[in-house]
């Protein structure tokens, strides 16, 4: 069964390449795309209790992947939200462990580190 996969992620050219990598790589079927925060929490409540991975950029169209991680933050134990942005640096790592992300990833030199956690992740269906 394929991880229901939320992608957080307001550049367009970065969407298209990493959906079809994550379909592939990660075993993911992403069901929603959104760039902004407002549209990660509508993403969040349409795929309520049904959602299994969440990659969530911090830099959006409008609002900040930190806020989706605050409105994320009381979720199943199924639920696992990885931050994947150009701006992981040391602080922001920490800020994003402390607000209940489950990983964060750089996009320019961690990708091979991000998938392997996403393969790394339960089956879906043994929780």
């Amino acid at each position: 069964m394929p991880f229901i996969t939320i992608l957080v992620e307001d550049n367009k050219m970065i969407s298209e390449t990493l959906v079809p990598a994550l379909e592939e790589l990660a075993n993911a079927r992403v069901v929603a795309i959104a760039a902004t925060a407002s549209g990660a929490r509508e993403a969040m409540e349409r795929w309520r209790g049904q959602w299994h991975l969440m990659v969530v950029d911090l830099f959006l169209a409008a609002g900040s992947g930190l806020e989706v991680l605050q409105a994320v933050r009381q979720r199943n134990p199924g639920q696992h939200v990885f931050v994947l942005s150009n701006y992981a640096t040391p602080d922001m790592r920490r800020r994003c462990l402390a607000q209940g992300a489950d990983g964060v990833f750089d996009k320019s030199t961690e990708l091979d580190m991000f998938f392997e956690h996403c393969m790394g992740l339960p089956d879906p269906e043994a929780g």
